[in-house]
């Protein structure tokens, strides 16, 4: 799946899965955007933008339909850490 990050604006990672066609964008706030039916053209032009927000603005946000994450800001090992730290409860 390719992959680009970016070092400066808004969007600081964005994920294209060719044969789904969906485009995860991973803004500077954690939050993660999905877009379905997205060409590879056009992850290729928002990859090479000099402003990539501006492109997902002016040419994905409103054109291509939203769908879910393919991947989660969560973290896979968060329960283990929280156990870690407070302490498991295996009393009940």
């Amino acid at each position: 799946m390719p992959t680009k990050t970016f070092t400066s604006g808004r969007i600081r990672k964005a994920d294209y899965d060719p044969s789904s066609r969906q485009l995860d964008l991973h803004w500077d706030n954690k939050s993660v955007l999905a877009y379905k039916h997205v060409p590879e053209e056009v992850f290729r032009r928002l990859c090479s933008a000099p402003n990539p927000a501006t492109y997902w603005e002016d040419r994905i946000a409103e054109e291509y339909p939203k769908g879910r994450p393919m991947t989660s800001n969560a973290d896979p090992d968060a329960a283990k850490k929280f156990g870690d730290l407070f302490g498991k409860d295996d009393s009940a």
